[in-house]
């Protein structure tokens, strides 16, 4: 008997880009599909040397997830930031790209300065 589910479209196919590409923008690899056995992730190379001016990698699509749990406080104040980007200074970002910036700037700071990073001294100070 043949299953009376029905076949929804997944995430790429619904959030698929509707507008042509700019020039030099590689196109996205189709879906692969459900049935395909998943392949064993590749090792994972050396870090390469790090430049002082790093930047984060802003407005793309990203591969790699992590989950970082804030208190409500720390939630509201992001929160605001991000609405006062928008208010004062007319930056429409959202969390993730205001959380790439920082983590973008405490790394190069930690570069620069090392042991006299705000970094190290925050860490050490229990912040």
């Amino acid at each position: 008997m043949a299953s009376r589910r029905v076949r929804l479209p997944g995430a790429d196919e619904i959030f698929r880009p509707t507008a042509p590409k700019p020039p030099g923008v590689a196109p996205r690899p189709p879906a692969k599909a459900a049935a395909q056995p998943v392949a064993a992730a590749p090792p994972v190379p050396a870090a390469p040397p790090v430049p002082a001016a790093r930047r984060p990698t802003g407005r793309q699509r990203h591969d790699t997830k992590i989950t970082v749990y804030v208190s409500a406080a720390e939630l509201l104040d992001l929160e605001r930031l991000r609405l006062t980007l928008r208010a004062e200074h007319a930056l429409s970002v959202d969390r993730g790209r205001i959380v790439r910036e920082a983590v973008a700037a405490i790394l190069a700071d930690f570069e620069v300065r090392g042991e006299g990073s705000t970094l190290v001294r925050r860490l050490r100070d229990g912040g």
